[in-house]
């Protein structure tokens, strides 16, 4: 019997293609281990999509590398955007890896591990315009959350961003699909679902020629799920329609996800980002003033091409008016290929850097302020576990996604299960967190 393990790196799109090569694998008999050592093969799924995770890909494929060689490892098969954006310099400069596959070659991930397994040629990278593969799933988050992806691809051509050149024009999946997998995740017990793709608000567009993500999201609100969230939406393409959907159904949470980049126009128009710091601005206060206690998550890139000082500090200015409760902040990475890569007026990467630093400290006030103003609530959480080091229960709130916002963390006199909604009077902060008790009224 194949023994396989996986390492998933990159995002949550990329987790659930791990997902479902691990579902594959299970289907042909194979057994997969957590554990690399003693596995006949490891399948690293990548993420190529800027530096940082370049280097992380390639620091696991040196690391499994070294486990081969050492005789704890068989064979390493590397699928995903690293392997689809360099199949040629992977294979030649890389002898630890016995096979790659491209982001649209998941499905075949039976076959290559065969290959790899009996020493043939395993390169595997097919049309990643295709339509998008039908395959089952094993969730690897835990059993209360799963991550709902509803389109792959990008067709929005942003001038610094290579995922069109690795994951194709944009390709929504058929609704059919969408919701009989929804269904199967409500079925097995998952209370969050939390939508995903490069761009939600586009879904339906190429298939049924409209915008078609409030009613998907209509259909998704009669599951038996708790909470929908949503994730990755452009500005330019948010309708009223959409912002009535979020405000009318009382699953979906009032958090939006929504990467702006930056705010100084002519950033933006390099960019080739179609909105406006106008644009923004009253977008946020439409949004807003229809979603009552909305939190707003984006993500921001400093350092980019025609970002001056005054560029840079005009966006320090911007999320001090606007107070975006939640934010990321990641210093340019020029990528080849990218028409971003070629433009003048680049700003040194130490100066990127330092520029990303202080975002994150302007964020970091706002963020202060948020957390403040929420002492003495009681709000509904849901409970992840329980946190040894700390000694108490740790959950999440409307306004916190998992892995990349807070956490909440609760006393209780009660044995809280992970997967259980409660209610908790937030009484403190820790470390930029929130911290409360169990509220139960008698």
């Amino acid at each position: 019997m194949v023994k396989v393990s996986f390492i998933s790196l990159g995002c949550d799109k990329n987790r659930v293609n791990t997902e479902q090569m691990m579902a594959l694998c299970v289907g042909a008999g194979m057994t997969l281990q957590g554990d690399p050592e003693g596995s006949d093969v490891v399948v690293i799924n990548t993420c190529g999509f800027i530096d940082s995770a370049k280097s992380e890909a390639i620091d696991n494929i040196l690391q499994m590398g070294a486990l081969k060689e050492a005789g704890l490892v068989g064979k390493i098969l590397v699928t995903g955007c690293l392997s689809q954006r360099y199949s040629e310099e992977m294979m030649s400069e890389l002898p630890e890896v016995d096979g790659i596959m491209g982001t649209a070659d998941y499905g075949r991930i039976v076959e290559a591990i065969h290959e790899v397994m009996q020493g043939e040629n395993c390169c595997h990278l097919s049309d990643i315009n295709g339509t998008v593969e039908e395959l089952p799933r094993i969730l690897t988050t835990p059993v209360h959350y799963a991550y709902l992806r509803i389109a792959e691809g990008c067709s929005n051509r942003c001038a610094y961003c290579v995922i069109p050149s690795l994951r194709g024009k944009y390709r929504s999946r058929p609704m059919e699909e969408v919701l009989a997998e929804a269904k199967a995740l409500a079925d097995e017990g998952v209370r969050e679902c939390i939508i995903i793709a490069q761009d939600i608000t586009r879904y339906g567009v190429d298939l049924y020629k409209e915008k078609k993500l409030p009613e998907l999201l209509h259909e998704l609100c009669k599951l038996d799920f708790h909470w929908i969230r949503l994730h990755y939406l452009y500005p330019d393409t948010i309708t009223d329609e959409l912002l009535d959907t979020v405000a009318g159904e009382r699953k979906i949470c009032k958090y939006i996800d929504m990467p702006i980049q930056h705010c100084n126009d002519m950033v933006l128009k390099a960019m080739n980002r179609r909105e406006t710091k106008a644009g923004l601005r009253s977008l946020y206060q439409k949004m807003r003033e229809k979603i009552p206690g909305l939190v707003l998550r984006t993500s921001l890139i400093t350092g980019l091409p025609y970002e001056d000082e005054a560029a840079f500090e005009e966006l320090c200015d911007f999320l001090q008016e606007v107070k975006i409760q939640r934010a990321g902040a990641f210093p340019y990475s020029p990528e080849e290929g990218t028409p971003a890569a070629e433009m003048p007026n680049r700003v040194d990467m130490t100066e990127a850097q330092r520029r990303a630093d202080l975002v994150v400290d302007v964020q970091s006030r706002v963020m202060d302020e948020f957390n403040e103003s929420r002492l003495g609530d009681v709000i509904e959480v849901l409970c992840d576990g329980f946190d040894e080091q700390s000694m108490l229960f740790v959950g999440r709130s409307y306004a916190e996604s998992p892995d990349i916002d807070g956490r909440i963390y609760f006393s209780a006199e009660r044995e809280v299960k992970a997967g259980e909604f409660v209610n908790v009077r937030l009484s403190d902060t820790m470390d930029g967190e929130l911290v409360g008790e169990l509220y139960e009224e008698e």
